[in-house]
């Protein structure tokens, strides 16, 4: 019997050699299956070395790598920095001469790229061109496009085509990947921008700008398109789609008045909408701007416009020099700029409002956060209405009680200190005037302080999801002390 069964054991193969093979084989599979559990679960325990499947099978599918067609570089390459965006500026060559003290404020030599586009040869005193401008270009002829498309406004049809013009500029070396458009009275904060910019996906398609303050102008030209004097921003695979369409584009809204909403309607024709910016600037409103930049929404400030339709935001101080001063405190922290922060001190029940880098506000009462964030309306309207909403956003009106007006303090001055941290200077701008007067036992007077000075920390914001505390350190002679912080997790700043 023993016997049969061996040889029916030998005829299906089931020999004791192949036993023990079979065997053998089983344990080294469980083995294996048992290592690699074992280090996948030591992989999770372990953050510095983060669990993969794919990298213990090879049989495992792995997901494709984007590359970028332009640089043979995946999009995670290096983040967004100056070097790739370009700038077209947009401007005359009368214009430039009264204008140019703006773009040299932010421009920087040799670092930022980009031209500015004339209508003609710059003439004299514009000669021998300086090297502190940007490289000047002079606008395409579009003289026969003109006369077939019969343009309502020709000025207009040279500014849209001048995307064409930047982007005919570009080397595939040069690595851009972002068109920065504006004209030749815009403030722009660099640092601010390509922070701002850092956080999309160049490799897509996208249109951002910022909308005017002024709520008419959004609605007779559109509120979905940017405002060129505040900048609008175009990835690069947008730029590119424009440029090759823009001789379409022109024919087929040359009966359009507007440069911003023609480029806005052809930039709908790719299939892309605006992502509207609130650090970006259009300024359309007139008078003293001071009460809207000392209350700035939480928002990187990226580009300001129009100053030669406002006062000098600075007292004694012409445009100009506003300007370079306001850029006094940007070239040493731009994340801070016009950034609002609220702070009160308990003893004299006093409300404190600072706009880093231009202004602080003390009021003579505690007052919340959410009634101080709206902008005092120091400014008029950009065109006359006979009934509101005149903004894109709340305004309060200057009080009569003198418990409810501010005293204004301007940016006097900045300087970084051994201990990492950053001092600006606030001086007072003028007496208050005469205002009604508030109950006796609210508050004490604020009159005697005629200098403040805020110290933060010399390190850059990074995040905008909260804005910074303050702590008032002092109150000695006729000075404040005020020091930034973080917020602390369950803070309530009221």
């Amino acid at each position: 019997m023993a016997s049969k069964m061996s040889s029916v054991k030998e005829r299906l193969g089931f020999s004791s050699d192949n036993f023990a093979v079979g065997g053998l084989c089983k344990t080294l599979l469980i083995a294996g299956l048992l290592l690699y559990l074992i280090i996948l679960f030591q992989s999770n325990q372990n953050p510095n070395c983060p669990a993969n499947p794919r990298s213990f099978s090879p049989f495992l599918k792995r997901d494709p790598i984007s590359i970028n067609s332009r640089t043979n570089q995946t999009s995670e390459d290096t983040p967004t920095n100056l070097s790739h965006l370009v700038f077209g500026l947009l401007g005359s060559e009368k214009a430039w001469h009264q204008r140019k003290a703006y773009i040299e404020s932010w421009w920087r030599p040799k670092v930022t790229k980009g031209y500015l586009y004339l209508d003609e040869p710059p003439t004299g005193e514009l000669r021998p061109w300086s090297t502190v401008w940007p490289p000047y270009r002079v606008s395409d002829d579009l003289t026969k496009l003109l006369q077939e498309t019969k343009a309502q406004a020709p000025v207009m049809i040279r500014m849209v085509h001048g995307v064409m013009e930047v982007f005919r500029e570009l080397k595939d070396n040069e690595n851009i990947r972002w068109i920065v458009m504006g004209d030749d009275d815009s403030i722009f904060f660099v640092e601010n921008m390509v922070d701002v910019l850092a956080k999309y996906d160049h490799t897509k398609y996208y249109y951002l700008g910022g909308q005017s303050e002024f709520i008419m102008s959004n609605f007779w030209y559109s509120f979905n398109q940017g405002f060129g004097g505040a900048g609008f921003m175009l990835s690069y695979p947008l730029a590119k789609a424009l440029a090759k369409d823009m001789e379409g584009c022109l024919r087929r809204y040359a009966h359009f008045t507007s440069a911003d909403k023609i480029t806005f309607a052809c930039i709908a024709d790719i299939g892309v909408n605006l992502s509207p910016q609130k650090g970006s600037h259009q300024i359309d409103l007139r008078g003293d701007i001071s009460g809207f930049l000392s209350s700035h929404p939480k928002s990187p400030l990226m580009s300001l416009h129009h100053f030669n339709g406002v006062q000098p935001i600075f007292p004694s101080m012409d445009r100009f020099e506003s300007t370079r001063h306001l850029m006094k405190a940007a070239n040493v922290d731009q994340s801070r700029m016009l950034q609002q922060t609220i702070c009160y001190h308990r003893q004299h029940k006093w409300s404190f409002s600072i706009s880093w880098g231009y202004s602080v506000h003390i009021y003579e009462r505690v007052m919340p956060r959410s009634y101080l964030q709206n902008p005092i309306e120091t400014f008029q309207m950009w065109s006359e209405m006979l009934s509101p909403p005149y903004y894109m956003f709340n305004t309060r009106v200057l009080s009569n009680y003198s418990c409810e007006a501010p005293h204004v303090f301007f940016f006097e001055s900045i300087k970084k200190t051994s201990k990492n941290e950053i001092v600006t200077s606030y001086s007072r701008a003028s007496p208050r005037g005469i205002f009604l007067s508030c109950s006796s036992n609210e508050s004490r007077t604020a009159e005697h302080i005629f200098k403040i000075e805020v110290v933060s920390p010399a390190t850059k914001r990074i995040e905008m999801d909260r804005c910074e505390c303050c702590d008032i350190v002092g109150i000695v002679g006729n000075k404040a002390h005020i020091k930034f912080r973080e917020c602390m997790t369950d803070e309530i700043i009221a």
